[in-house]
């Protein structure tokens, strides 16, 4: 197969399935295994392209992550025991399939039973975090949890591989702990590769780069890449790179979902076994569910991260391809395993599209699983005074703050979702709070205050419109919101929710600066 057939059919089942009302991602599954079908003996090259996208995924997580985040018990603890749990119960459930005696669960015993509960423990980070940028989500409560959870998992992933491959990390592995040090150097490197392709070609660098580092030491390629892009998360360029490595992440994975269908072939009997497994997963859902709210987060929050990892994980296959090879299990499971991932796939995807409406449907339900004490985080917010408030305080959020504050005084309040940005803003004699605005939540526990104007200026056009979209449900309905777009179909969406004027990004620079330079030059020339 030429390297590139893959991309028609990619487009044409990826606009099938946005047609239907589905992510694309959908139709990359199903087309996955239609091209399996069509030409089964040459897809390795389409893996390839997939492992690639999957490593600059993970490079662009820790991009955006802050590693304190995993040191919450709701994230080391709780990833530890759902998956504990998950392996007994499912474990359990197919070990009593062995006894039943259906043939594709001959021969299983206890700890061949629980191997394959553990692959079905794992959530999948490419559809979590695929699902939480089309929605604007990752800064968010749940969005943190959700990719806490994940990474913690990544971990049991590289402990599974150490064991089971007998591939343990080598002794030259310990000098990893140098590239702290080293990360200042990086840095140096990064402050001075511009905002052109030399920031792209830097972040591939650092990404196969690191992948390559780790695995030649005996470690998961991966978790280096993850690792690395934490290292780098403090640094102003750091969000630069990631929004500039976007489109080349997102084609690559393209080949990821596609690559998902090339497991093996499909009969009846492992199609039926595959939809019982995918069933299984509304149970794997409620005991996120229900741990979550054990360490004291909140319903809705609960909720909303469960719904994240409402899946299986593609990692469910590398362990199925290591027990095929020592051969724990037969070939039909790495097909049933392939399936039932694909399966939950299908199913998460509308139910993470619709996740805020099922949320508020059930909210009475769910509300009663909650404790009575709450997290720091989740106490209402007192704004005081303010009567301006800007929502999202990156550069441009930041130079609106700065400009209102010179005409207003201090009667202006910032809000950031990323924790690590306040701090600096803080020391810089700004008032700014931690908050997600594109979250309900935060409107929920925020005081309405004396607030009349409210800026949004957050990184997307999903997150700019959720917050606009909670503001006119919960705000003052006197108060003014302002915002920005990129594109013409944006402003009309931002205007027809609510927006009291919107700005477009491009057109509104130009004519700012036109009148810099008529203010500079005066009224003629010549």
């Amino acid at each position: 197969m030429n390297d590139f057939f893959w991309i028609g059919p990619a487009l044409l089942f990826g606009l099938l399935a946005a047609r239907v009302g589905l992510p694309p991602m959908v139709g990359y599954l199903i087309g996955g295994f239609i091209l399996n079908v069509a030409s089964p003996s040459d897809m390795s090259g389409l893996n390839e392209i997939g492992e690639m996208g999957v490593t600059l995924l993970l490079f662009t997580i820790g991009l955006k992550l802050d590693l304190r985040s995993l040191l919450k018990p709701q994230i080391w603890a709780g990833a530890s025991i759902h998956m504990l749990a998950v392996v007994v119960i499912f474990g359990a459930l197919i070990f009593f399939g062995s006894l039943l005696g259906i043939s594709q669960f001959a021969g299983l015993g206890i700890m061949e039973s629980a191997l394959i509960a553990f692959a079905l423990s794992f959530s999948s980070t490419v559809f979590a975090v695929k699902i939480l940028e089309e929605h604007g989500e990752l800064t968010s409560r749940h969005g943190e949890t959700a990719i806490g959870i994940l990474i913690m998992q990544d971990i049991f992933a590289v402990i599974f591989l150490a064991f089971s491959t007998g591939k343990v990390p080598s002794v030259w592995a310990l000098l990893l702990i140098l590239l702290w040090p080293a990360r200042r150097v990086i840095m140096y490197v990064l402050s001075r590769a511009g905002h052109g392709e030399l920031l792209i070609l830097l972040g591939f660098a650092l990404t196969f780069g690191s992948y390559s580092l780790f695995d030649a030491v005996g470690v998961k390629g991966d978790l280096g890449a993850l690792m690395v892009g934490a290292l780098l998360a403090s640094h102003p360029a750091a969000y630069e790179m990631s929004k500039k490595l976007m489109g080349f992440k997102d084609l690559l994975l393209v080949g990821f979902f596609l690559s998902i269908g090339s497991a093996g072939h499909i009969t009846l009997s492992s199609f039926v076994i595959a939809a019982v497994l995918a069933l299984l997963m509304f149970l794997k859902t409620e005991l996120y569910f229900l741990m979550l709210t054990r360490f004291k987060l909140r319903a809705r929050t609960s909720m909303l991260t469960s719904l994240n990892l409402a899946n299986y994980s593609e990692f469910g296959l590398i362990v199925g391809s290591i027990a095929l090879a020592k051969g724990w299990i037969s070939g039909d499971w790495l097909v049933i395993i392939a399936l039932s991932l694909t399966m939950t796939f299908i199913i998460a995807a509308p139910l993470n599209a619709k996740s805020r409406p099922i949320v508020k449907r059930f909210m009475p339900l769910i509300k009663r699983f909650e404790t009575k004490d709450v997290l720091p985080e989740d106490k209402p917010i007192d704004v005081g005074d303010a009567q301006v408030a800007i929502l999202g305080m990156r550069r441009l959020g930041t130079s609106a703050y700065d400009t209102l504050r010179a005409q207003y005084g201090d009667v202006v309040v910032g809000v950031e979702a990323e924790a690590g940005r306040i701090g600096k803003h803080q020391e810089a004699g700004r008032r700014v709070i931690h908050g997600d605005c594109s979250d309900e939540e935060f409107w929920e526990r925020v005081h309405k205050g004396k607030a009349e104007v409210v800026v949004l200026t957050m990184g997307s056009f999903e997150q700019n419109m959720a917050a606009l979209v909670h503001a006119r449900e919960r705000a003052r309905k006197d108060v003014r919101i302002y915002a920005v777009a990129e594109y013409p179909e944006e402003i009309a969406e931002l205007q027809a929710a609510g927006a009291t004027a919107v700005w477009n990004l491009a057109n509104e620079a130009g004519i700012g600066l036109a009148e810099h330079v008529i203010e500079k030059t005066g009224e003629t020339v010549g």
